[in-house]
């Protein structure tokens, strides 16, 4: 899927039932203004970049994500924390 654009890659995300793990925001915004509760979203904002550090940082937060992911979150992970918006978003405010 490195050449689908992002709004088929949320397709697929949806229709596989998978969670869409990306540093482009491009896809929170898809999901805003979608309205859908899925599919869920991993952000990483930067300096995240390297797949070691994603990766402890997903396995480091599991237990307080792997709930919303199942619900439908958008997860914004940065280097000193995570933040898990509802989706859809607007009718939700759930931060940690």
């Amino acid at each position: 899927m490195l050449q689908a654009n992002d709004t088929e890659v949320l397709l697929r995300a949806l229709s596989e039932d998978r969670v869409v793990v990306s540093a482009d925001t491009d896809f929170g915004m898809l999901l805003a203004t979608r309205k859908d509760t899925r599919p869920s979203l991993i952000l990483f904002r930067h300096p995240i970049r390297s797949p070691q550090k994603q990766v402890r940082q997903i396995l480091g937060n599991l237990h307080d994500i792997e709930g919303p992911l199942d619900e439908g979150s958008i997860v914004v992970v940065e280097e000193s924390r995570v933040r898990i918006r509802r989706l859809p978003i607007g009718e939700s405010t759930d931060d940690a």
